[in-house]
């Protein structure tokens, strides 16, 4: 396999299951292609992992050198930033690829009361043209608001001066509809059209925000004229532009150009990322990873660091900065500020997004290479958060079953690495205790279990854990410290009112130590929870089960193991068995002993 290959396959293997954007490099650092997906790991993972028939498309494969990807949270901003993207660098496949399919584009006719419409025919000094755009739901959101908030023509009449004077048009249905100002009969004044053009033109060129400041100013300018009727549409009207901004973030954020840095860390580890904004558009992402070279390095620091390279690696000359913390100064030109509202706020959201995607993208790789460092980093998560002395490689956790005191046993699973050890599990019929007493019942399986242990010169293990709560827990200390001398720590897990595992218990007296559900390390513990409940339950289902068979049949004079198998594969069941016909019980065992089973099943059931 070439370099080539294994950097590649290496890069498949990363790319998250998340909607997105993706870029193609070729071997000189060039963008040749940019393309969304609503899944980025299945849509770019399609390029290499399939027969493909398209020649051109063979022929961007072959040119791919290296893959990057930005995350966004949906479908629609994906559409969005690769039409920024596009527009920007004007990759050399994206248009080999359109398979004469043009992408649509907006227009301005040069007329004397110009339209604005979506087009793919480009049709030279007919009128202004913006895009293309990759995406038609794009232009579809821009010019859906724009025939919104401004009353412009939408039909293909020719109106002009003269027209207009002679009456060679009329207005349609659409004017008494109040969705055209009526143009062509001048029911509206020229020099609102063209400011209206204006307006929509700015919209168009993502200048959102300038737009709703204006609409805001008249607003409160008209109240205070107390023209609450025309105040009150206006105020529908930056409504409406303020539903298309929160639509997405990756157009029409802010007016200027801004660099928005997000920050994350894993032990000597530090990931940064960088989105560009340009003109109100995200149009370059990129992130790097740093090794802490000494313990000593602060964050902050290494922010810096950061923000220098990848604005040199983007060519970035913004002077506005985003960050989520402030970084050692190293350039006092810069405005540099936290974001805690609005469309900044959101920006850093996002480039946190990217940056923490990207830090457990390396972390999952790094594992499906070394299966073992997964269960190393989530032991270490759970040693740090219990303040455990060594880390617990080896956790054995307990649980007791019983029905109304019959049948008591326990259970004792084991997990290595954080992975079960089915070998290791141990089941015990509990003997010195009757009736019910689980902390009683506990004692004793984990005395039974730590002086085998003892008695075999065999390690202990670096953590207990309780399917239970604080009653369990002591319990469990007593066997351990008090009979056996033994000093390793202990846990419980308590439970919410579902029955489902909520805090983790440690320490005597114990504390609750919370955890977020969505967390490895409560993954873990759960998983451990339900498997030592699996394992006593089942136990116990088995342990009832022969408890029912013996009390039925083997106290039965004349039935043996040989009998017994042969009575339960016939009737299938004890209870079917008690119900049998004596010509049943005769046909299948002969008539001396057939006859003798079933009188002693009647008068067994009798009594």
């Amino acid at each position: 396999m070439s370099k080539k290959s294994e950097h590649i396959g290496l890069l498949l293997k990363r790319i998250p299951e998340s909607p997105g954007v993706y870029q193609y490099f070729d071997k000189d650092g060039q963008i040749i292609y940019v393309g969304k997906a609503k899944n980025l790991h299945r849509r770019v993972n399609s390029y290499f992992n399939k027969d493909i028939v398209s020649s051109k498309t063979r022929q961007l494969v072959a040119h791919i050198a290296d893959i990057r990807y930005v995350v966004v949270d949906s479908e629609q901003d994906a559409f969005l930033l690769e039409n920024n993207l596009i527009k920007q660098y004007q990759p050399r496949y994206n248009i080999l690829l359109k398979d004469g399919k043009s992408y649509p584009s907006i227009c301005i006719t040069k007329e004397p009361y110009p339209r604005i419409f979506k087009t793919r025919n480009i049709v030279k000094g007919k009128g202004e043209y913006y895009g293309p755009y990759s995406f038609s739901y794009s232009v579809d959101l821009v010019l859906e608001l724009i025939h919104k908030l401004y009353p412009i023509r939408t039909c293909s009449m020719p109106i002009t001066a003269d027209s207009i004077e002679k009456k060679k048009v009329r207005v349609c249905l659409k004017y008494h509809l109040k969705n055209c100002c009526g143009i062509c009969e001048l029911k509206a004044g020229s020099e609102h059209y063209n400011e209206w053009i204006d307006q929509a033109r700015k919209l168009i060129k993502g200048d959102a925000h300038d737009i709703g400041e204006q609409l805001e100013s008249e607003m409160m300018a008209l109240a205070v004229e107390m023209k609450y009727e025309e105040a009150a549409a206006t105020k529908q009207k930056l409504d409406l532009l303020e539903q298309f901004k929160s639509k997405t973030i990756i157009t029409n954020t802010h007016a200027g150009d801004i660099d928005v840095f997000g920050f994350d860390e894993q032990n000597e580890r530090v990931y940064i990322s960088m989105l560009h904004v340009h003109n109100g558009s995200i149009v370059q992402g990129q992130t790097i990873e740093y090794r802490r070279k000494m313990e000593e390095e602060e964050k902050e620091e290494l922010l810096a660091m950061g923000m220098i390279e990848l604005r040199s690696q983007l060519g970035s000359t913004t002077k506005e900065v985003i960050v989520p913390f402030i970084p050692e100064v190293f350039d006092d030109s810069l405005h540099i500020h936290i974001a805690f509202s609005g469309d900044k706020k959101k920006l850093l959201d996002l480039a946190m997004q990217n940056v923490r995607q990207y830090k457990l993208d390396r972390i999952r790789q790094e594992e499906k290479l070394n299966p073992e460092q997964r269960g190393v980093r989530i032991l270490t998560e759970l040693q740090q958060m219990m303040g455990l002395p060594t880390l617990p490689r080896w956790i054995d956790c307990f649980d007791n079953s019983n029905i109304q005191g019959t049948n008591a046993v326990a259970g004792c699973v084991v997990y290595r690495m954080a992975k079960p050890s089915k070998s290791d599990y141990k089941r015990f019929d509990i003997k010195s205790v009757g009736g019910i007493d689980d902390y009683a019942s506990m004692r004793e399986v984990v005395r039974r279990r730590y002086q085998h242990l003892l008695d075999d010169g065999t390690q202990m293990p670096d953590l207990i854990i309780a399917d239970g709560g604080i009653g369990q827990m002591h319990a469990i200390r007593e066997a351990v410290e008090d009979q056996l001398g033994l000093q390793i720590p202990i846990a419980g897990l308590k439970k919410n009112d579902k029955h489902r595992t909520q805090t983790l218990l440690y320490g005597f007296p114990p504390q609750e130590i919370s955890m977020p559900v969505t967390s490895e390390v409560f993954r873990l513990l759960t998983n451990i929870q339900d498997e030592v409940h699996r394992f006593a339950i089942s136990f116990h289902k088995k342990k009832r089960s022969k408890a029912q068979i013996h009390s039925q049949l083997d106290d039965i004079q004349g039935v043996g193991e040989v009998t017994k198998q042969k009575i339960l594969t016939h009737f299938g069941s004890v209870k079917r068995a008690r119900t049998a016909s004596k010509e049943e019980w005769v046909k299948l065992l002969g008539n001396n002993r057939g006859s003798s089973i079933y009188e002693q099943i009647q008068a067994k059931i009798s009594l």
